[in-house]
């Protein structure tokens, strides 16, 4: 399970750390793409296919069902990290999610996300002033708040 907040800078190859921590869980080989929100996904390999076969098993002649899987799978790629702990963030996945010298990486719970420092320091505080009405919603939820 991934926790916790980290900031990182990127260099001019598109190369960032990823936390000890994070690497531990995600092991060798993982996944990348296009997230919500302007920013990446990471998924390790056992979560990713998880994934993969809810959204292959959608319907195809659902048309939203199309449009998401066609965007999801469309950005997404295998990566793995070098000797010193950085993976390589290939230029589209860097524009989408507005990625240029810094970033924030976060856990959340069986995803890592990765944002631009600026973009995820205003969504931020957005979701932080209706953090409460959040918490209520979620209650509808049963999650044992």
């Amino acid at each position: 399970m991934f926790t916790g907040e980290y900031q990182h800078g990127i260099d001019e190859k598109g190369r960032m750390i990823v936390p000890a921590k994070f690497r531990e869980v995600l092991g060798e080989m993982f996944m990348i793409t296009k997230g919500l929100d302007s920013c990446l996904f990471v998924y390790p390999q056992t979560e990713w296919k998880i994934l993969e076969n809810k959204l292959k098993n959608l319907p195809f002649t659902n048309k939203d069902a199309r449009a998401f899987a066609r965007f999801f799978f469309s950005g997404a790629g295998e990566c793995e990290t070098d000797k010193q702990g950085r993976i390589l963030i290939n230029g589209n996945l860097r524009e989408y999610a507005g990625i240029i010298k810094d970033v924030v990486i976060i856990g959340v719970g069986g995803r890592i996300e990765i944002w631009a420092k600026e973009i995820w320091e205003k969504y931020s505080q957005e979701t932080e002033k209706t953090y409460e009405e959040l918490a209520e919603k979620m209650m509808e939820l049963d999650l044992g708040f």
